[in-house]
């Protein structure tokens, strides 16, 4: 599609794969830049972009708009050492003047104040990007100010400092705040607190892998890369913190081994987790990882993932005729939104030009571009402290993650299910499929039915995940729970099973004390574009095809294949599922030879001649070379 500002001529020889170079990155923040400002309040304190508001009223939204955009300024001016052809830290200055004038007043310009989360919080969120736009381009803009705005600025800021972030990534936010303030000479017992308390919950949240929960909870989503790890390690770049690089810099090498293969060969980030309108926010890992050397990604393989992703999106429509980023996926997508997404909430995608930092002369920019991991060999990575199973595959460019450890359930909610979580609760997603909407059929689920209501998956639990070579395996367990009736019922429980191989994914259930006239179901991939294959290979009865016509982010129409059986007491059911973008020679029924079920246990004969071997008591999985 095409682009409403002009990007530079595209540069093949040394960028082979997108004809990208820092140039565009530059450009591309510019010409978002341009087109949000069209929408500022006369003294530009505000951005207020149109489109309905979020749950947050229009007034954080707008600071939302000038927060955000901040962002995109600061990495843009700081990494052409302060360069600003457009002008526009002049802008932001003047912005900065009008919105801590009076704040929490109802007029034109002011910001509103920075509350609890629980009262008024989204202006805290959006402090961390005020803050950190002020860090980059303090030479050029902080240090302008006349002292009483400074002093109006910090107050504002320091509303972050005083009250409580929701239990999150949240507690980045006053972070950051306290990291410029400490910056600037305006530090004091109430930042170094603030930012020791967010150091220590980050202890209490990392699981390994180089992954941190949300949280107290499981959710391991695209916040590790956009916050959980961006947050830290700029604090440490900015501020020269070595001793901070050095304990969070192994992590962030460690998280970028995995994350870095869930781009698909086209550069499109997994459609998977909450925020997705934040798009090419999703390359802010790789950037920074890049900028501090905290990486182990070649140059020219960053450089291909960042500029991949970016020009994904900017191929499939996400900017509006106006050019501004829209609220979905491509184009706009309703099912893609939470409550808190506004018209200027895409603008988190800001975060994705970190790699701006890296100046003109940096490998990032001058090496030439090298194949994206998932263009390389077909993959499986296993990643057992998130629960996570990463399955690529060379010749379509689909990369696949198998949800075996992230939910969005928190430690203190029961499991109840008002409502499913379409971004948490399938059981698989991809770089090429979104999750059917919550008023179509599910996609990638197992259903128990009882008394003709279908379960949800909540809460998650895991049992394990590893990898051998060229295949590899993740499984956990969770209690069905009913929207409607008894929540749950007494002793049921499913045990998963995913075993990846090539295009293969062998889903292996076990359910338990499944009451007398329970169905089951299990759907696999939501596409009418690409090839989705479901086939029932134990204990599955009946095969047929279901409608989801509200789509996904990706069609507005598809289909998804299903299969059904009745269920009584414990009993296991073998399928095997495949997504692919060519029609393939072999049925996907003749990857597998034999199926043997007996001891508890399920071994897997495939025709190539490998055995994979489940069992359940206690759980194992071992493919022929005896990995496990």
């Amino acid at each position: 599609m095409s682009i409403p500002f002009e990007l530079p001529a595209e540069d093949r020889a040394l960028s082979p794969y997108t004809g990208y170079t820092r140039a565009h990155v530059e450009a591309v923040a510019d010409g978002l830049l341009g087109a949000a400002w069209r929408w500022a309040t006369p003294e530009g304190a505000l951005l207020d972009l149109p489109g309905r508001p979020s749950g947050s009223g229009v007034r954080s939204d707008g600071l939302e708009g000038y927060a955000r955009t901040f962002l995109a300024a600061g990495f843009r001016v700081a990494g052409a050492d302060g360069k600003d052809p457009h002008g526009w830290l002049e802008r932001y200055a003047r912005g900065l003047t009008a919105g801590t004038r009076t704040p929490g007043q109802d007029d034109a310009e002011s910001w509103p104040l920075i509350l609890d989360h629980h009262v008024q919080g989204q202006p805290m969120v959006e402090s961390a990007s005020v803050a950190l736009g002020l860090m980059l381009t303090r030479p050029w803009l902080w240090d302008r100010l006349d002292e009483d705005v400074q002093d109006r600025a910090e107050t504002w800021l320091r509303g972050a400092i005083t009250h409580t972030p929701a239990p999150n990534n949240w507690y980045l936010f006053p972070f950051m705040v306290a990291s410029f303030l400490e910056s600037v000479g305006r530090g004091d017992s109430a930042t170094a607190r603030s930012m020791e308390r967010a150091l220590d919950l980050m202890e209490t949240w990392y699981r390994g892998d180089g992954w941190y929960a949300d949280g107290d909870g499981r959710a391991f989503d695209h916040y590790n890369g956009w916050a959980l790890h961006l947050y830290p390690m700029l604090h440490a770049h900015l501020a020269g913190d070595q001793a901070l690089a050095e304990r969070f810099g192994p992590r962030l090498r460690e998280h970028l081994e995995g994350f870095s293969l869930m781009f698909g060969g086209d550069g499109a980030p997994l459609h998977y987790g909450r925020s997705l309108s934040y798009r090419f926010a999703a390359s802010a890992a790789v950037g920074i990882g890049a900028v501090t050397g905290r990486t182990p990604l070649s140059p020219g393989a960053s450089r291909r993932l960042i500029s991949g992703n970016l020009r994904y999106f900017l191929d499939r429509g996400a900017l509006t005729p106006d050019g501004l980023l829209s609220l979905g996926w491509h184009g706009p997508h309703d099912a893609t939104l939470q409550h808190y997404s506004g018209p200027a909430s895409p603008y988190w995608a800001s975060k994705g030009f970190v790699a701006l930092l890296a100046g003109d002369d940096h490998p990032l920019w001058t090496a030439t571009e090298e194949p994206a991991p998932s263009e390389g060999p077909d993959r499986v990575v296993a990643l057992p402290a998130p629960g996570l199973l990463v399955q690529s595959t060379r010749d379509d460019g689909i990369v696949r993650l198998h949800n075996h450890g992230s939910d969005h359930v928190r430690p203190h909610e029961g499991e109840f299910a008002e409502q499913a979580d379409a971004h948490y609760g399938r059981q698989a997603y991809s770089t090429h499929t979104g999750p059917t909407s919550l008023t179509n059929v599910a996609d990638n689920h197992l259903s128990v039915e009882v008394g003709g209501v279908t379960s949800v998956r909540r809460r998650i639990h895991p049992l394990g995940a590893g990898h051998g070579d060229g295949w590899g395996w993740a499984a956990s367990w969770h209690r069905p729970v009913f929207v409607s009736g008894p929540p749950m019922v007494p002793g049921l429980r499913v045990e998963s099973v995913t075993v990846a191989r090539g295009h293969h994914e062998l889903r292996v259930h076990r359910v338990v004390g499944a009451p007398h006239g329970a169905r089951l179901t299990l759907t696999g991939w939501a596409t009418d574009a690409l090839r989705s294959e479901l086939v029932g290979v134990h204990g599955w009865s009946e095969r047929d095809t279901v409608r989801a016509p509200q789509g996904t982010a990706f069609e507005p129409w598809v289909t998804v294949p299903r299969l059904s059986a009745q269920a009584e007491g414990t009993a296991v059911f073998v399928a095997l599922a495949s997504l692919s973008a060519e029609e393939r020679a072999t049925p996907l029924a003749e990857a597998v030879a034999e199926v043997a079920c007996a001891d508890g246990g399920v071994t897997v004969r495939w025709a190539d001649g490998h055995e994979t071997v489940v069992r359940f008591e206690p759980l194992s999985v071992q493919g022929a070379d005896g990995s496990s």
